[in-house]
């Protein structure tokens, strides 16, 4: 069965979902048209990384992830570009559609859900004028600073041992004191406005 039959197939056949905006966003066939920086800020705040499974009195955002993909990308890659500093920000940005999924039940759904998410990445970048698809190289700097990231979170918020945290992730020689300002959980307004003011700074190169 094809992707857009999957797709239609509930009993309203509705796949597009209304932003704040006012936007519609197709999931199926996203427009960049249809794509808001201000939507994407304001959904990745609200939605928590590990299933809200995390230390604090706020939830651990997408939109705080992101930012310290980006931070660790520049500090890995200090001549990195601000169009690729921008691709690391924006790496998780579908999630603001879909949600952030745990990657044990990423794998369960397959490739339906990689479809979907490829493109709505890809009309993400169009948006926001970088290339549909990230290089390999810069691509291969994200994975990198998501899994250093995802490593931080776990042994600093999800209560995972460094030693479990490290079979998972693998083991990455940052500076960890550095970064931990990134890892205190924000009130989702403080995410969303960090998360918008450095998006607008790499914009601006």
């Amino acid at each position: 069965m094809k992707l857009a039959e999957t797709g239609r197939a509930g009993a309203s056949g509705r796949v597009w979902q209304r932003m704040l905006s006012g936007r519609r966003l197709d999931l199926l066939d996203p427009s960049p048209l249809d794509i808001e920086i201000a939507d994407i800020a304001h959904g990745l705040a609200r939605v928590a990384r590990w299933n809200g499974q995390t230390r604090g009195p706020h939830i651990f955002s997408v939109a705080q992830h992101s930012l310290l993909v980006e931070a660790l990308c520049g500090e890995c890659e200090p001549a990195m570009a601000a169009p690729d500093r921008l691709a690391a920000l924006l790496h998780d940005a579908p999630e603001y559609v879909i949600g952030d999924l745990i990657s044990p039940f990423k794998s369960i759904l397959g490739d339906t859900y990689k479809v979907v998410e490829k493109r709505l990445l890809a009309a993400i970048h169009l948006r926001f004028s970088l290339p549909p698809t990230t290089s390999v190289r810069v691509e291969r700097q994200i994975k990198r600073a998501d899994r250093t990231a995802a490593l931080m979170e776990a042994v600093l918020l999800a209560d995972f041992s460094r030693t479990e945290a490290e079979r998972l992730f693998g083991r990455h020689a940052i500076h960890w004191p550095k970064f931990e300002g990134l890892l205190a959980p924000l009130a989702c307004e403080a995410a969303e406005t960090g998360f918008l003011q450095r998006f607008f700074d790499l914009q601006q190169g």
